[in-house]
This record gives structure tokens, C-alpha cells and sequence, in this order.
């Protein structure tokens, strides 16, 4: 049972309720409607990412779907809150790769995804042996990978929000839904 497609979504919600807040991020999502298992983060060999569109087109409610999700919520005024899933994927196509989930107070959607996506890459590059100093910055370390030819893309899908003035739970999450043929 491996997945062959995936897609990725992100969605945020607001009520005086914690769960209600989670029911509408979810919803925003496109996936409340479905009974999600989180899974761990490995890319499967060979799965192709297609367009949230495409993916929400192979959906029925109530199927058990699973996701890699990233989920942040606080009820804190003025407080950022960041979910972010961050994917690498490696040139070859037989190898599997990397989903990372990164949830965060205090950063920007950028910030974020950017730590997603790093997280992902430096998880893909130290499966296939390219090394590089951990505390290198953002670009230097895409730019071993990019002389590595081994990672191919990396990307990531994140959602962000602050909490209003007024203390409702606000709930943010970011997802890569899993699908089989």
C-alpha cells in the first residue's frame, strides 16, 4: 500500500471553541470531511504531486485519508502562528524522500516554510550521503544541494495567521494528503 499521488493544502480557522477553530481550519482545507491519519514523513518512490484541485476531485467524505499535517493554534491576542509541511524529493524517482511538519509561534508564513523545507532537504541530503555544515544558512546549504544533483525539488505549503484582538482560538494547518490508485 504505497500512496502514488499526493497533494498539498493549508487552511485556518477562528471560533470561541478550540475544536470548532481546528473543524474550520480543516474545512478551509478542503479535508474535514474525511478521516484523516497522520503519518510519518517519508515521501514515497515514485508518488506525483498533482494540484490541490486534482486531489480534492479523488476525495469522497468519510474515506480514512492520510496525511502528513502540520497543525499550530493559541487563543493568545496579537499572537503569529505558522504550520508549514515541507517536502525534498530526490532526483531519483525509485528513492523515496522527505515530508517535514513544522509548527511555530512568532514566525512569518516565509520563515516557516523555509525552516519546513530546509528540514525536509537536510533529512533527504543525509539519506543520500551529501554533507554540509548544519549551521550553514538557508542558501548556502540549497546550493550544495543544487551541486549534488541529487535533490531535485524542494518546496513547501504553509499557512500563517494572527490571533484577533478578541482571544478566539485561532487554528492554522498545512497538509500533504496521500492518495492511491
Amino acid at each position: 500500500m504505497v500512496p502514488t499521488k499526493l497533494f498539498f493544502t493549508r487552511g485556518v480557522g477562528s471560533h470561541r471553541e478550540k475544536l470548532q477553530s481546528f473543524e474550520l481550519a480543516l474545512r478551509d482545507a478542503g479535508i474535514a470531511a474525511l478521516n484523516l491519519v497522520s503519518v510519518s514523513s517519508i515521501y514515497p518512490p515514485g508518488c506525483k504531486i498533482i494540484s490541490r484541485k486534482k486531489g480534492e476531485a479523488l476525495l469522497e467524505p468519510g474515506q480514512i485519508a492520510f496525511v502528513v499535517m502540520s497543525r499550530a493554534e493559541s487563543n493568545e491576542p496579537h499572537r503569529m502562528i505558522a504550520a508549514s509541511v515541507g517536502v525534498a524529493v530526490p532526483r531519483d524517482k525509485r528513492m523515496y524522500g522527505y515530508l517535514s511538519e513544522h509548527h511555530a509561534f512568532g514566525q512569518t508564513a516565509k520563515e516557516a516554510g523555509d525552516y519546513a523545507e530546509d528540514l525536509a532537504a537536510s533529512m533527504l541530503a543525509s539519506t543520500l550521503g551529501v554533507e554540509f555544515d548544519e549551521d550553514q544558512s538557508w542558501d548556502e546549504k540549497r546550493q550544495i544541494w543544487r551541486i549534488s544533483g541529487k535533490i531535485v525539488v524542494t518546496r513547501n505549503i504553509t499557512q500563517s495567521a494572527v490571533v484577533k484582538p478578541d482571544g478566539r482560538w485561532t487554528t492554522v494547518i498545512a497538509a500533504a494528503v496521500l492518495l492511491f490508485d
